[in-house]
């Protein structure tokens, strides 16, 4: 059995996706949900699914307390599914190749510290671009700077509101994410 572990920060509409798509998949399960945030909304759609929670704060990321909680669980992929912290340098080496992330463009544009969610739809449409799309990613120790695994484009010169562009990216990422999640643990790359 492959174990998925998943880090949100937010609504956690990946998360809840990532769930349902792996329900009833006997190969491979999601162990857990850790945040950074007490009063995400991750948390009740990770308990609604019956999906073990842990809550840490950034000095437990940092001291080394969240990575012994990921070692305590053997994962064999740590999913970011809109997680905004940077992951620390010990647990990226501990588990490396085996944390991915997901994030709302094409790297390597529109990536970095501070570009997530909105930040990022506001900014391709600011910059007048025709497409967008998403990058799931290797993550390393810099923000968006892991090897590329999979990216999809989307046409959004229909588009006049950042809104508009983060719908077209949910349909993206709800559709792909947990597809690629799959093909990782089941080596079909």
């Amino acid at each position: 059995m492959k174990k998925i572990l998943l880090f949100a920060s937010g609504t956690g509409s990946n998360v809840e996706n990532i769930i349902q798509y792996f329900k009833n998949n006997k190969d491979i399960v999601v162990v857990g949900v850790f945040t950074n945030n007490p009063n995400a909304k991750v948390l009740e759609k990770a308990q609604q699914h019956y999906v073990p929670t842990v809550i840490f704060n950034r000095e437990e990321l940092n001291e080394g307390s969240v990575l012994a909680k990921i070692n305590e669980i053997k994962p064999d992929l740590i999913v970011l599914a809109g997680f905004l912290w940077k992951m620390p340098e010990s647990i990226v080496a501990a588990y490396t190749n085996k944390i991915i992330n997901i994030h709302p463009a094409l790297l390597p544009k529109y990536g970095g510290k501070g570009m997530y969610g909105m930040k990022v739809h506001q900014s391709v449409l600011e910059n007048k671009e025709i497409e967008t799309g998403i990058t799931i990613h290797y993550v390393n120790e810099h923000y968006d700077e892991g090897e590329f695994i999979f990216q999809e484009k989307v046409a959004i010169d229909d588009c006049a509101l950042a809104d508009d562009i983060a719908a077209k990216i949910h349909k993206l990422e709800h559709k792909h994410f947990p597809q690629i999640i799959e093909k990782l643990l089941t080596s079909k790359f």
